[in-house]
């Protein structure tokens, strides 16, 4: 690889280079985290998986929001990105009620603050997208807070913004998504400041390990959904009774084969680009 920098840090799944004072690589590796647990076993091109939606996104929402991206690398896994104060908080904007919205549900009829319609099943799409916020951990998970509360962290209006930017996001990406056969039940954003004090969309955006991605033809509320992501090994990582614990449980080769199966198929429906014209000429996705 060429220019690589001073390496920063190292996250469940990306390594941190630091290029200049106003540029870093991320570069996404092949690991696999469940339950906040990073497991032994790789999964094969899972890095180039996310790098490769995330510049494509990056690409077609530019127009809606600033974003990070100066470069994608030949390699098809390292972003060169310009540097950002990054917000303590990031947002979940959900359409959909699954994974921790639903258990809130469940225990309290609201998301995170936003009171919802009583009698709603697992995985019905909600009544309007929410933006639930929720703070950074810097290890483990991070903590959902309502709309007050990430007000107070960030200031009422950049917040305000922040919610406005998010909704734009995920309604340009879920009907994008819903032409190409996939569900958006929710996404993961993050958002920073650059040194004009502008909002910028940063970190991955709309993967399988940032979204919860369902095929539109098997979707039937009422309960969990099939979906394009980790959670094929996350299954097999609960049926053997692990205690969640570090260390995690190898993946035998039909999880591992399975699981790069779902990603790579997420890959190819949402950007309309065959995986292996990627892995040649990973250029394909800014085109």
């Amino acid at each position: 690889m060429s220019e690589v920098g001073l390496h920063l840090g190292s996250g469940k799944v990306r390594e941190l280079y630091a290029l200049d004072d106003e540029r870093l690589l991320l570069t996404a590796s092949d690991r696999i985290s469940t339950f906040d647990v990073i497991l032994p076993t790789e999964i094969p091109d899972k890095g180039r998986v996310l790098t490769g939606l995330s510049a494509f996104w990056f690409a077609r929402t530019s127009e809606l929001v600033p974003n990070h991206l100066l470069a994608l690398r030949e390699d098809g896994r390292s972003l060169e990105c310009r540097r950002l104060e990054m917000l303590p908080i990031e947002v979940v904007v959900r359409g959909y009620l699954a994974g921790s919205g639903w258990k809130d549900y469940v225990a309290t009829g609201s998301v995170c603050g936003h009171a919802l319609p009583a009698g709603l099943c697992e995985s019905d799409r909600l009544p309007l997208a929410l933006v639930t916020p929720a703070t950074k951990a810097e290890s483990g998970h991070d903590e959902n807070i309502d709309a007050a509360a990430a007000a107070a962290l960030v200031g009422a209006d950049l917040y305000a913004e922040v919610e406005r930017i998010a909704l734009a996001l995920y309604r340009f990406a879920a009907a994008h998504a819903e032409r190409r056969g996939i569900i958006v039940a929710d996404t993961k954003l993050e958002l920073g400041l650059d040194a004009d004090g502008t909002l910028v969309l940063g970190d991955e955006v709309l993967t399988p390990d940032s979204s919860r991605f369902w095929s539109a033809s098997e979707y039937v509320p009422g309960g969990p959904q099939p979906s394009f992501d980790k959670q094929y090994a996350r299954d097999y990582c609960e049926s053997l009774g692990w205690d969640k614990l570090d260390p995690g449980p190898e993946l035998p080769a039909v999880v591992v084969v399975g699981t790069r199966t779902r990603y790579v198929e997420a890959f190819e429906l949402l950007t309309g680009i065959a995986f292996a014209d990627y892995l040649a000429d990973p250029q394909v996705v800014l085109r």
